[in-house]
């Protein structure tokens, strides 16, 4: 029988990064032509393994249309919006020491102090977490980073498209560095060596963060001759919106 620790390795694998398999609508218009031409981003990221990445997004599919946008559906209807928003608040400020080792990482300096210190006042004045005072009282607005920026940074290039299953649209490196960050986050986390806890906590989280996006990706899909081309695309243009806004 495999170690508890090696369940719990594999289970964060597949749990612990993002189960939402679509980008978020207001992100990329796919009624544009745009939406469909190959960015400069795009480009230079090959995806050799295309036939192994559409049986994914065809299993990501049925896997978000038939277990978890009826779960989410339902679970949506138990929990009012305010309650899941707070959860979600909850799983965002656990990440924010990984946020600012990364950006210390990437040389931003003022952004791994920024992400601290939301992490102190939404720790402490926001109840753990659940509440966002850094934002709507103190004005720190959320940091992003991530280890596959970072790496990035360092000149590590994408190596190449990939569909990850449970995940989504990511490449080699990104993927990586998800896995590794998701595995830093859980190591401080008050239910890290329970097993059974860790798995509902966790899938508690991905269920509360596609209940919160219920219906933007069936109209995507609508919204798509493509939806396979389309989902690149959008990930690509929403990650080069990302890094715009950083700089």
């Amino acid at each position: 029988m495999l170690n508890p620790r090696v369940h719990l390795f594999v289970f964060r694998l597949l749990v612990c990064l993002t189960l939402t398999c679509a980008v978020p609508a207001a992100a990329v218009d796919y009624l544009d032509d745009a939406a469909y031409e190959v960015t400069g981003a795009e480009a230079n990221v090959p995806d050799p393994i295309e036939p192994f990445n559409r049986a994914m997004f065809a299993f990501n599919d049925t896997l978000y249309i038939w277990v978890l946008d009826p779960v989410a559906t339902g679970y949506s209807k138990v929990l009012p919006a305010d309650i899941r928003g707070c959860i979600g608040n909850f799983f965002s400020n656990l990440a924010e020491p990984v946020r600012s080792v990364n950006c210390l990482l990437q040389g931003r300096f003022r952004d791994s102090g920024l992400a601290l210190t939301r992490f102190a006042i939404n720790s402490v004045c926001g109840v753990f977490g659940l509440a966002d005072p850094a934002s709507k009282e103190f004005k720190i607005a959320p940091v992003r980073a991530s280890l596959g920026e970072t790496l990035g940074v360092w000149g590590l290039g994408d190596g190449f498209y990939l569909v990850v299953p449970f995940m989504g649209p990511s490449t080699l490196r990104d993927f990586t560095g998800d896995v590794v960050d998701s595995i830093a986050r859980s190591s401080y986390a008050p239910w890290n060596d329970d097993f059974t806890t860790s798995a509902t906590v966790y899938g508690s989280n991905s269920i509360n963060r596609v209940s919160l996006h219920l219906g933007e990706y069936e109209e995507m899909k609508k919204l798509s001759f493509d939806p396979y081309i389309a989902f690149r695309n959008g990930y690509f243009q929403l990650r080069e919106k990302k890094r715009d806004h950083l700089e």
